[in-house]
């Protein structure tokens, strides 16, 4: 149980940057975004997702959705960004608290940081 622990926590802060940036962009496009010309513009299921994140709407093939109020569903989809941001920031105020090495659960946290930077820098100079 303990090492499961340990894994637990740093996986946890490993993936924790990466996490909160997807929340927090997430959160804002759910306010403001590029979108498609129109909800039912999207065909493919990718394009439907991205229409749910956005408009916090499912479209309808060939519809306008102009009935479709997106009020309810905007307002839990912020209430959710903030939630996980704030269990984020707990889960890493916890991780440093009760670890037994401060210096793995450092490393972990940086390399979680640095590691997708690195990957979207790399790929910007190969392609």
């Amino acid at each position: 149980m303990r090492r499961l622990r340990s894994l637990h926590t740093y996986l946890g802060v490993f993936f924790a940057p990466l996490l909160l940036f997807f929340v927090v962009t997430g959160g804002y496009q759910t306010v403001d975004t590029e979108r498609l010309k129109s909800p039912s513009d999207a065909e493919t299921v990718v394009q439907k997702m991205r229409v749910v994140h956005t408009d916090q709407i499912y479209p309808k093939t060939g519809a306008l959705n102009q009935t479709a109020s997106p009020k309810a569903f905007k307002a839990l989809v912020i209430a959710m960004s903030v939630g996980i941001g704030v269990t984020l920031v707990l889960g890493l105020i916890l991780a440093f608290r009760f670890a037994r090495s401060l210096v793995a659960v450092s490393v972990a946290l940086v390399l979680g940081t640095v590691v997708p930077i690195g990957l979207l820098w790399i790929a910007t100079k190969i392609h």
